[in-house]
């Protein structure tokens, strides 16, 4: 087992106990698909790493097992050539929340926080959490972020490379639109500069291509 998914095993079983090891097994094995390159369990372990540390710095969350159990369940299904791999994640998610024995309402929850992660809007402070915790990889360090955008195209290597940077632009446009980059202050402030000069420096790439 990689040092990921001894992270992953730990944070699940502060959720679940000893209980349900299918339901992890599950998990792990999902990311674990080969055609991963980014979205795997290394990319789980610092989602889950950056939560903990948004909520030592203050940042508030309301169910703190809710946000872990979404982290843990929100690129469970991932396939770089479908459009429903949130809703279908979130599925998941609100089905393991179920064999937990959580309540529906809560379970629904987890759901809505998986799906939260599609355009990266808060609702509320759990969600705000979640989603720069998956974002922070903007705001990394500039060899960090730059493996992290090889990783991506790895995984969309279906893709074209006039397309992709046409997409990909796109993407990059829209976050740089933002008033700013990342919901939580602490977040904002520890990484939002870093990840705009990451993408824009990633903009012109594209552009000189």
């Amino acid at each position: 087992m990689t040092a990921p998914e001894v992270e992953l095993r730990a944070v699940w079983r502060q959720l679940a106990g000893t209980q349900h090891e299918r339901l992890l097994d599950e998990l792990l094995a999902a990311h674990r698909q080969p055609h991963r390159r980014y979205h795997n369990a290394t990319h789980v372990m610092w989602v889950l790493r950056h939560i903990a540390a948004l909520v030592a710095a203050g940042e508030p969350v309301t169910d703190m097992a809710a946000v872990q159990l979404a982290a843990l369940y929100h690129d469970v299904v991932y396939d770089p050539q479908a459009t429903d791999n949130e809703a279908r994640s979130a599925a998941l998610a609100a089905a393991a929340a179920a064999d937990l024995g959580w309540p529906a309402a809560r379970a629904t929850a987890v759901a809505q926080l998986v799906q939260a992660t599609v355009g990266h809007t808060a609702d509320g402070p759990d969600d705000a959490v979640l989603i720069d915790a998956d974002l922070a990889i903007l705001g990394a360090s500039p060899a960090e972020y730059t493996a992290y955008v090889h990783g991506v195209r790895t995984e969309y290597a279906h893709v074209p490379d006039a397309a992709w940077r046409t997409g990909r632009a796109q993407v990059l446009h829209r976050f740089l639109d933002r008033p700013r980059l990342f919901l939580t202050e602490t977040m904002q402030h520890e990484r939002g500069a870093r990840a705009r000069a990451n993408l824009a420096a990633e903009l012109a790439t594209l552009s000189a291509a």
